[in-house]
């Protein structure tokens, strides 16, 4: 928990107490179902909290904003993200049943309010957002393609509706399609720890 308060200090009591649960919540669903690879469980703040809120230090939600989190797994960059903006609406979809009940049961368990959850493939999902998150769920022109129809024609954020995804290593032949679009900010620049040097938000404005 240490690591989340060092670079989100801010932190009201409500989201301590939430971000504090995670970790006895996580460890006992993932010994039933695994949705955290087991040797990594115990970097969760570090690995999977964190990094998800990554995205928080390239936008931050204004209040009403709604997001999905498409191929969320156990809840992430959903849940971390939903706890840090309270007012802001998060849809959570993943195609695999039995990581969506997961995730839903730890929302539940924290009392998060301001999320739901789907099981459905991408491609189903019809609603509209300003803005889709994902975590290395798919190539980067895969996933635009997917994600076009969800993206709202209303902007009320800082940054035009898009796609805002993390990503790791080499994105160069993936990006560049996108070259005139895309933005990529590096974890390393907001994060000292070593597993952040090559991890990167990526924005693109659709």
């Amino acid at each position: 928990m240490e690591i989340i308060l060092k670079y989100f200090p801010n932190l009201t009591e409500e989201q301590f107490k939430q971000f504090a649960a995670l970790y006895d919540l996580y460890i006992d669903w993932n010994s039933k179902i695994n949705v955290i690879s087991r040797k990594d469980i115990e970097n969760l703040y570090e690995h999977h909290v964190l990094h998800s809120l990554g995205i928080a230090k390239v936008i931050k939600f204004h209040p009403g904003t709604s997001v999905m989190d498409l191929g969320t797994g156990g809840g992430f960059p959903g849940i971390p993200l939903a706890i840090l903006f309270p007012e802001v609406k998060f849809h959570m979809v993943d195609s695999i049943g039995k990581k969506v009940r997961v995730a839903t049961e730890i929302a539940n368990a924290i009392g998060l309010k301001n999320v739901t959850f789907r099981h459905a493939r991408a491609e189903e999902e019809k609603q509209q957002f300003d803005f889709v998150v994902s975590r290395a769920v798919m190539p980067l022109a895969d996933l635009i393609k997917i994600i076009k129809k969800n993206i709202s024609p209303k902007q009320q954020n800082a940054l035009p509706n898009g796609l805002i995804c993390l990503k790791g290593g080499e994105l160069e032949h993936e990006t560049t399609p996108f070259k005139h679009k895309v933005v990529m900010s590096n974890l390393s620049d907001n994060f000292e720890e070593e597993f952040f040097k090559t991890k990167k938000v990526v924005y693109v404005p659709l």
